[in-house]
């Protein structure tokens, strides 16, 4: 099993085009003095390794037939390494040919923390639910729907958070750090139905081969431990972040304000870098 690795056309074509159209993109930018920096293209990069890694390693046949923990690592990378890093290694001039297509403007409203939450919670709660989840591994029309669903509801989330486009006005440092807090405890919650369990959820899990010596139960609450610690690790950096910024945002709106700057100017000013 450690040597099955997948080169699916129909995933990783998609995966392909994407990048090539952000290289092109960054370069056309290059050429006209605006530089994509180096630090977003790394994690644009990485994004889309982490995706192939998802996908095509053997991360991708194990967990789908022997282990829950497995699968509940490839989801993590789908639903919300991947999309971190692609996220973060988007801009506004990067989006704008984008946001330049028929529609694209409506699906902004995806982005907005007060609606695209809710979505994320309740796609991660749907998911789990022992009836879908067993459908996605059943058949791969509703697995492939999953995973993407997985991905874009985690892209939408960290936009909103990171904001590659102006976000809400009232959406400052202070309101993200809440934002944080409630994807980090849902999470938390979430884990812990597994970590906690007492019988498998799962009926392809319970009927697939024994696999490193793990019953069905043990397996699955190293998948519970598997989303908290990465949920952990990657919520408390981003939290970390988040405070930071409120703390150098509000220095700089503080000298803006001192030198009598309009104080709605001086707040977007110091949010986007720009005082």
């Amino acid at each position: 099993m450690l040597n099955t690795w997948s080169f699916e056309p129909a995933q990783l074509v998609p995966i392909a085009v994407v990048g090539l159209l952000y290289g092109r993109r960054a370069l056309t930018l290059r050429r006209r003095g605006r530089a994509v920096p180096a630090a977003r293209l790394g994690c644009f990069a990485a994004g889309l390794l982490a995706l192939v890694a998802a996908v095509t390693s053997p991360v991708d046949a194990i967990g789908e037939t022997r282990l829950f923990s497995i699968h509940m690592l490839q989801h993590v990378l789908i639903g919300d390494v991947a999309p971190l890093l692609i996220v973060l290694g988007l801009t506004g001039p990067l989006l704008r040919p984008v946001l330049a297509l028929p529609g694209a403007m409506r699906l902004r409203v995806l982005a907005h923390p007060l609606v695209v939450l809710p979505l994320w919670v309740a796609d991660l709660a749907f998911w789990h639910v022992p009836y879908f989840y067993d459908a996605a591994l059943a058949h791969d029309g509703v697995h492939a729907l999953e995973h993407t669903l997985f991905f874009v509801c985690g892209a939408f989330l960290w936009a909103a958070l990171l904001e590659p486009l102006p976000g809400p006005a009232w959406f400052g440092a202070g309101r993200k750090a809440l934002f944080v807090v409630v994807m980090w405890f849902w999470m938390l919650g979430l884990s812990q139905v597994f970590i906690w369990s007492q019988h498998a959820f799962y009926a392809p899990y319970v009927q697939a081969p024994r696999t490193w010596g793990l019953s069905a139960v043990a397996d699955q609450r190293l998948g519970g431990g598997v989303m908290l610690v990465e949920s952990s690790f990657v919520m408390l950096g981003v939290l970390v972040w988040v405070l930071l910024r409120w703390f150098a945002e509000s220095e700089s709106r503080q000298q803006l304000l001192d030198a009598g700057v309009d104080p709605a100017v001086a707040a977007r000013a110091a949010r986007y870098g720009r005082a």
